[in-house]
């Protein structure tokens, strides 16, 4: 009976040992074409947000090309040398802010491909549901002209290497010239794509998922 009480005790210690550890402040890293509030611990963004803007996506001269140059985010080296990582460990480096949107600049270009942009990605997401909402994205940006983007990734399933791989990936979108918000939260799985429609959720649940609010004052 003694013995049992005290594993009681140990264990209910160390649940509310557990429970008053906090995940730390993200790190926020401001470069000219988004913003990152970056987890030292998980080694993935919780949030990246950026404008898409005709004038950022219809190039007056012709389109950079896709460089394909992971680095180290500068403003953070050490902690977003994540190269090894994702080298053999099944997941892509999935974009945040996608290549796709910074192609009328080098600097932005260069800037896309931070590791501090990534989130590793099972690649039946990234190069399905999560490509097809980041073409969406740009379509409502050329015809409306600004969209606001936030989007990022939450949990830890496994990790590979020092990099927590997330449960979920979500994004929201805010048309300025409709107000139009579309939120959405994907299954970070190596699943079959299912559609955008699937994934469609409410601004109170993308607000419970990530702890965050979202409004454009």
């Amino acid at each position: 009976m003694k013995t049992f009480k005290f594993l009681s005790v140990a264990v209910l210690t160390l649940l509310l040992f557990t429970s008053s550890v906090k995940e730390p402040s993200p790190i926020k890293l401001e470069h000219k074409g988004y913003t990152a509030y970056y987890s030292k611990t998980l080694h993935y963004s919780l949030k990246v947000e950026w404008w898409d803007t005709k004038a950022r996506l219809v190039c007056p001269e012709s389109k950079v090309a896709r460089k394909d140059q992971f680095a180290p985010d500068p403003l953070l080296p050490a902690e977003t040398d994540l190269f090894k990582d994702y080298v053999g460990s099944g997941t892509d480096r999935g974009h945040m802010c996608p290549a796709a949107d910074n192609q009328c600049s080098a600097e932005l270009q260069t800037e896309c491909f931070y590791f501090s942009n990534m989130a590793p990605q099972y690649h039946s997401l990234n190069a399905g549901d999560w490509k097809r909402l980041e073409m969406r994205t740009r379509e409502l940006a050329t015809q409306f002209d600004s969209v606001m983007v936030w989007c990022g990734s939450t949990g830890s399933a496994k990790k590979i290497g020092s990099t927590s791989v997330p449960l979920k990936c979500w994004k929201v979108l805010f048309v300025k010239k409709t107000k139009v918000w579309e939120y959405y939260i994907f299954n970070n799985t190596p699943d079959k794509p299912v559609g955008l429609e699937h994934w469609k959720v409410t601004k109170a649940q993308v607000e419970k998922l990530t702890g965050y609010k979202f409004t454009t004052k």
